[in-house]
């Protein structure tokens, strides 16, 4: 997919090991089998022969069918800030594929015993168990942080923005960035497949976005505009471990 993927995984003791040792291999298939079925670079991919007319869905494999159903459920609820066919051409989940793939990965671990799991891909992380800290970049500094979040339990953590990648969100009903565009947008939500949705259509959003995110069940937001100002959601206090800021609410 094009980025790296890291594990960090505990086990209850060292009976516990050698199976779920097995689960993380099967688990790290499973991420290569995604990209070999969803990616939008491998002309042979059945995402790609899906996108062209050469495949119909249901001769696609059922996760194909499942991921697809996923971001006609984001698109809707975010208005369609969030799609996988910009501008009404071609197919191109891959704005939510990530997300679903860590989250499924994760779910394999635990189902093979491991009693905490943190799975970072490219920047996006879902948790299980605990307890984890996870630091939110500072877009403005790097090297820095501006928020930590601290999980107990199943949390998903995802960023949106330019910082690593340059401007490549843009908003979906003009073609263009987004007019009030930030310097990043952190989604969290119990579920990695739509945090990394919701980033992406909040992100896209620019202004809107604190009150769609406010109106969403069991989702917040942390965002940093361009000029260093942070806002966040009225529930994003209840997840964080530290707020390393100025005193004037900039990023330090």
């Amino acid at each position: 997919m094009g980025t790296v993927f890291s594990f960090d995984v505990r086990t209850f003791g060292a009976a516990d090991e050698e199976r779920v040792r097995a689960g993380l291999a099967a688990a790290v298939e499973g991420l290569h089998l995604v990209d070999e079925v969803f990616s939008t670079y491998r002309a042979g991919s059945q995402v790609s022969r899906l996108a062209r007319g050469e495949l119909a869905l249901e001769d696609c494999a059922e996760e194909v069918a499942e991921v697809l159903r996923h971001c006609v459920a984001e698109e809707l609820l975010s208005e369609g800030y969030f799609t996988a066919r910009y501008g009404g051409e071609g197919l191109d989940p891959t704005g939510l594929v990530k997300g679903w793939a860590v989250e499924r990965a994760v779910r394999m671990l635990v189902s093979a015993g491991a009693a905490a799991v943190c799975l970072n891909g490219g920047g996006d992380v879902q948790l299980h168990g605990g307890p984890w800290r996870v630091g939110i970049s500072d877009p403005l500094g790097p090297g820095g942080l501006v928020a930590v979040v601290e999980a107990h339990r199943t949390l998903a953590v995802a960023t949106s923005g330019p910082a690593e990648r340059g401007c490549h969100i843009v908003d979906p009903h003009t073609g263009k960035r987004p007019e009030s565009a930030l310097a990043s947008l952190t989604v969290v939500c119990p579920g990695l497949t739509q945090a990394d949705a919701r980033a992406t259509a909040a992100y896209a959003m620019g202004d809107r976005a604190r009150d769609w995110l406010e109106g969403l069940p069991d989702t917040e937001g942390f965002a940093v505009t361009a000029d260093g100002t942070i806002w966040q959601t009225s529930g994003f206090t209840r997840h964080l471990a530290t707020a390393p800021l100025r005193p004037d609410g900039k990023a330090a």
